[in-house]
């Protein structure tokens, strides 16, 4: 079994994830939204890349909540922002939740060619790892990354996802996986590392430090949710 990690949505191609299981992840805070709202009982999670599709696919489907961010704020007209907080089992039970966000939602859509996509973050990291692991097949860990560059926080991620993953099977990284496994290894305090990331700054001066807070809380979450078929459900 072998294990990459790509640093970025925008570096991701068909052929760097084809045939692989793909972890996508975007801590800060798409990914940790997707795992909450199917935590709490989402029909499912529809990730979109624009606002406008967004907009075209709440017709063609019902009882739709319209969630994402862009810049980190609610776009106009939509139910639900980018906070994991909002997506409680009163606002998303039985409900399809359309999404888009600025980089999470782009890098899910840059992975379809993989073999299986997983949708992980700190709070479900081991978790997604057993479900990695029991694919048996070489896995990249997707980072989201911010505005097309790298970002702290997710790479830390992709850290503690393979940390979990060497916990049952012995693997052989690239050495941008090993540098993100030396990097969670050596920050176990994880907030003294991802405070120091671009994205951190700018969800704390908008006052979310709530939602960092929610979303820097390692492996608590038993969910996995799948993205498959353009839709997002738990894996089983």
């Amino acid at each position: 079994m072998k294990i990459n990690v790509i640093t970025c949505a925008d570096h991701v191609s068909p052929e760097s994830v084809k045939g692989n299981t793909a972890v996508v992840v975007d801590t800060l805070r798409a990914t940790s939204v997707i795992i909450t709202a199917i935590s709490h009982g989402a029909k499912s999670v529809v990730p979109m890349t624009s606002v406008e599709e967004a907009l075209e696919t709440k017709k063609k489907l019902e009882n739709v909540v319209l969630g994402g961010e862009r810049k980190a704020r609610l776009i106009d007209g939509f139910d639900l922002s980018n906070s994991p907080k909002e997506y409680t089992a009163s606002a998303v039970a039985e409900k399809n939740v359309v999404l888009t966000t600025t980089n999470g939602t782009k890098a899910i859509a840059r992975s379809s060619s993989a073999a299986r996509i997983f949708i992980g973050a700190l709070r479900n990291a081991r978790a997604v790892a057993e479900a990695a692991v029991a694919e048996e097949r070489d896995a990249v860990i997707v980072n989201a990354g911010t505005g097309g560059e790298f970002s702290m926080d997710d790479f830390i991620t992709a850290g503690a996802i393979i940390a979990h993953m060497l916990e049952l099977k012995p693997a052989e990284l690239t050495d941008v996986a090993k540098t993100a496994l030396i990097i969670y290894e050596t920050h176990r305090d994880l907030r003294s590392y991802i405070q120091e990331a671009h994205h951190y700054g700018v969800l704390e001066e908008l006052g979310l430090s709530e939602d960092l807070d929610f979303c820097l809380q390692e492996s608590v979450e038993d969910i996995v949710p799948e993205y498959k078929n353009g839709i997002i459900k738990q894996h089983f």
